[in-house]
């Protein structure tokens, strides 16, 4: 029974056609996206990370995006720029455009909200984080897994929680501060 099922699989037209959808997906999210990145030396990210209007989208020297990941810059003004040795943990969503709320109007038929994602350098978000339109995480920050970013956080914090806010401060390195 069981290779009967795996033989109707695979003479279902459906399966190709199914394959051929994710294929189109992956060109589009990710193959076509690539080429309009900017983006310095060493940058390293998964293949299944998701990028959309990469030309909006500048990536520093040395960072890497973890699996899983979308980098959505606005459609028409909201950018994302990440500053050098950027470090993204799996499923990290960042998303310069969001839709208004206004009641009456169906959600999809708002006008979007665009804003700036600005990371510092040296920056680390958790698996998980999502960071919203036009929001600054400064230089050095860490955010924990989970956490979803609305408002600017400031150099070196560490942050947490829905919504995040600064829950510490990354240590000086041994040897005193900098």
């Amino acid at each position: 029974m069981r290779l009967a099922g795996v033989v109707r699989s695979v003479i279902d037209p459906r399966t190709w056609l199914h394959g051929l959808r994710l294929a189109h997906f992956s060109s589009y999210s990710h193959v076509r996206q690539v080429g309009r990145l900017r983006r310095g030396p060493g940058v390293t990210f998964a293949p299944n990370v998701s990028f959309r209007n990469a030309e909006r989208i500048v990536i520093g020297e040395g960072t890497h995006i973890g699996e899983f990941c979308v980098v959505w810059a606005g459609n028409s003004s909201g950018r994302i720029v990440f500053g050098r040795k950027c470090l993204l943990a799996p499923g990290v969503v960042l998303t310069a455009s969001n839709y208004g709320i206004e009641r009456g109007t169906p959600v999809m038929d708002q006008p979007k909200q665009e804003g700036d994602i600005v990371l510092g350098d040296d920056v680390w978000l958790g698996a998980n984080v999502v960071v919203t339109a036009g929001v600054t995480i400064g230089e050095g920050a860490v955010v924990g897994a989970g956490a979803v970013v609305t408002r600017d956080l400031p150099p070196y914090s560490i942050a947490g929680g829905v919504p995040a806010r600064v829950i510490g401060e990354r240590p000086y390195p041994a040897g005193g501060s900098t």
